[in-house]
């Protein structure tokens, strides 16, 4: 079954509206919640009146900050570590009279119903005593009489830096020295379905039903907000509907419990607009970098110096981890014997950024290869023969995270796939001397990431495998079906270590935290990588057991048995069905035993994967627009576990990187932190007629750290697509822009400023 693109075993389900997602499964009679968001930026609430609210029919209680527990806890979908120092950073509460972004969350009303709820919302009345607001991280570290949080006056949630040898030195004995800044912009992950939630009381327990990534880790969370044994909630994921990082946080499930514990245990639900989803739940962090290089006279690197400052908004969510991963990614893949790293993570009054597709590594990327292009254009060397000339061949691994190791590394390979799909040596020269307004140029961008958060973090995934009375099997993961095709490689895998047919393994794609195994989650591209490693495992003991039981039944068989697409096997001759020896293992009156597997297991290894995208672009000046002609993502991935889903995979992550690169910015206001564009008319997702033919193609190495030769694919997709856009706008008109998205206004000004139009 490994390495074929058989169907999605949720296809069906889900293009025929079978599929029951959470506001399917809302309970009858539902209350509904909504959230008093503030009208401020940054400051305190002097009072508040809930009272007309309150007295308003249909309206069945009205709670605000006064009210919740009055400790803080964390947010983020880590893993729990039982040591003090790693775990996440607890700055939140259910509800806050210290308002730190525009929207934060004051008080919420509890209603029959929606009409009720909304209208409830306008009755309260709330004064302030506002502070000045700032959105920009350099600024915002200079510190202020009002500190974000208490704790940290300088607003600075954290800072980290690494050093190789000596930069200082490798500069000073460089040929040429480049200085260049850049800067990502706040984006948004617009996932199809809003978050939700709801919640209600069973036998003295929370039961919390919610699109999430992270079941396990919202049954933890909760806990810990609420301030009751963990064992007390219960949470259940059905199907969802994307996610992208935005649903690895936990979000309104916290104060979801909360309520329903307010209302006697009735069930309440809380439904985001797509507005409050913009807001109030997390975005993309916007990365500044400084960065300096020096290389000798034939373009080898010899010191490359980064500095990072993270916009982090106004709560820590996954915090520094994100600008730290992108510190990682600065030593990895280029060669340099003199680097240095130092990033910043800085608290403002912007919406709180989280964990967004590939977790910090677009920014670090995009600020990266564009370095590295205008370096090549710097002393006139071809970026591509640039980038060979100082990329790592073979095995690599990182100098402070030895974990970390490309095992397999089919970089090259992939240049030599991109550079030829794109003709680049025929395009390269076919555009270097263009006149008049509209232009056309090939550009290029590199990526690596690794597979998992170990060592970083706890790796840690759950399976169970049941033999049905037919010979099928039922299985069950802790890991979540977002909408990336997991349930379906879980099956596969299944089905490959067993020797039987995909039909024959019946996946639960519903989590539920009473009954499934323990597992983190879907994030880190890990699922098939740490996820399918408890799954070949479990697969393994299942497959074990039944035949120790096919030697009961056939005591007097000496040959090798082994499991063929329904058959026990000896030598190879087929000796019994599956389904006789199941229905055995049910109902034999002297030798019955139900066959069951289940795995927990941790996984300390990693892996990494690289990649590239070419891109060949259009450029009308006057009009500020860019019209991508061509593009393609060549991945080296390890063995592909199912062709038709990487591939899916592979132009999902391309799209989200072309708007990442082209139009999507979350725009706020200036003096009050208020978004501006916080809806999908105003916010500039690509559409059908935006977006180019996307081509996806593969290195297939067989890598000796994943379960099936397998590593990361779920994010890399997402990575290289902008900056490549960005080079080849550079090849086409010799500006190079350093900030993104790149919108008409920024190409135009541009271009007048340069005189090209």
């Amino acid at each position: 079954m490994i390495g074929k693109s058989v169907p999605r075993v949720d296809a069906y389900d889900k293009v025929t509206g079978r599929a029951k997602f959470t506001d399917d499964m809302i309970l009858n009679k539902c209350l509904v919640a909504k959230v008093y968001h503030a009208t401020i930026g940054n400051g305190v609430v002097k009072s508040i009146d809930t009272s007309e609210a309150e007295a308003l029919d249909g309206v069945v209680k009205v709670v605000t900050f006064k009210d919740v527990p009055n400790h803080c806890y964390p947010t983020p979908g880590h893993p729990w570590s039982v040591e003090l120092a790693h775990q996440d950073i607890a700055d939140r509460n259910l509800l806050t009279g210290r308002v730190r972004y525009y929207g934060d969350d004051i008080a919420a009303v509890i209603a029959e119903d929606e009409v009720a709820a909304s209208r409830a919302l306008r009755l309260i009345k709330v004064e302030y005593e506002e502070y000045p607001v700032e959105i920009h991280p350099r600024k915002s570290m200079r510190g202020s009489e009002h500190p974000i949080h208490l704790d940290k006056k300088d607003n600075i949630l954290a800072r980290s830096n690494f050093f190789i040898g000596d930069v200082d030195k490798g500069l000073k004995e460089s040929s040429a020295v480049v200085k260049r800044s850049y800067k990502t912009s706040i984006v948004q992950h617009c996932h199809i379905e809003n978050n939700i939630s709801y919640a209600y009381m069973e036998k003295g327990r929370i039961v919390v039903v919610s699109s999430t990534q992270i079941p396990h880790i919202v049954r933890r969370v909760v806990g810990q907000a609420l301030g009751i044994p963990w064992g007390r909630v219960r949470v259940i994921k059905p199907y969802i509907g994307g996610g992208f990082g935005n649903k690895q946080e936990v979000l309104y499930e916290p104060l979801n419990a909360f309520l329903t514990m307010q209302v006697g245990g009735r069930p309440v639900k809380i439904e985001l607009s797509r507005e409050e989803t913009f807001a109030n739940t997390r975005t993309r962090h916007s990365i500044e970098y400084d960065l300096v290089a020096g290389v000798d006279e034939e373009g080898h690197l010899l010191a490359k110096d980064m500095h990072a400052y993270s916009n982090q908004g106004a709560y820590a969510s996954h915090g520094h981890a994100i600008a730290a991963n992108g510190l990682t990614s600065w030593r990895l893949q280029y060669a340099c014997p003199n680097m240095r790293g130092e990033a910043y993570t800085v608290y403002t009054n912007c919406p709180t950024a989280g964990a967004m597709r590939a977790y910090g590594i677009p920014q670090a990327s995009f600020a990266s290869e564009c370095f590295m292009e205008d370096i090549a254009t710097e002393i006139g060397m071809d970026p591509l023969e640039f980038r060979r000339k100082n990329l790592i061949r073979g095995y690599y691994e990182d100098a402070y995270l030895k974990p970390i190791a490309a095992n397999t590394n089919g970089i090259f390979e992939c240049l030599d796939k991109g550079a030829e799909y794109i003709h680049w040596e025929e395009k390269r020269k076919a555009y270097a001397h263009q006149t008049g307004s509209v232009r056309r140029g090939v550009g290029m961008a590199l990526f690596s990431y690794k597979t998992g958060v170990w060592p970083i973090s706890l790796e840690i995934a759950g399976a169970r495998l049941s033999l049905n009375q037919d010979g099928s099997v039922q299985l069950q993961v802790g890991a979540t079906e977002i909408g990336q095709g997991a349930d379906t490689v879980f099956s596969q895998m299944a089905a490959e270590t067993l020797h039987m047919d995909i039909s024959d393994v019946h996946i639960c794609s519903t989590q539920d935290t009473d009954v499934t195994p323990f597992d983190t989650g879907a994030y880190a591209s890990r699922q098939s990588f740490v996820s399918g490693t408890a799954v070949k495992e479990c697969a393994e003991l299942l497959k074990e057991k039944i035949l120790d039981y096919a030697r009961t039944l056939m005591p007097d068989e000496k040959r090798e048995l082994d499991l063929d697409h329904g058959w026990i096997t000896a030598g190879g001759e087929q000796v019994m069905a599956t389904e006789q020896l199941a229905m055995e293992s049910y109902y034999s009156l002297s030798n019955s035993s139900v066959l069951t597997a289940e795995v927990s297991k941790q996984v300390k290894k990693n892996t990494i994967a690289t990649g590239c995208c070419f891109a060949e672009v259009e450029v009308d000046m006057k009009l500020g627009k860019i019209k991508v002609l061509d593009i393609i993502n060549v991945h080296d991935s390890g063995k592909l576990l199912n062709p038709q889903l990487a591939s899916m995979q592979v132009h999902g992550g391309m799209y989200m990187s072309i708007g990442y690169g082209i139009s999507e910015q979350l725009i706020l206001d200036e003096k009050t932190g208020r978004p501006l564009n916080a809806n999908l008319l105003d916010y500039k997702m690509m559409t059908t007629m935006d977006t180019p033919e996307l081509k996806a193609d593969f290195v297939e190495l067989n890598d000796p750290m994943g379960p099936y030769g397998n590593k990361a694919l779920g994010e890399p997709p997402a990575i290289p697509c902008a900056p490549a856009i960005r080079n080849a706008v550079l090849n086409a008109t010799g500006i190079a822009f350093n900030e993104i998205p790149l919108t008409p206004q920024r190409l135009v000004e541009a271009f007048l400023q340069a005189g090209l139009i």
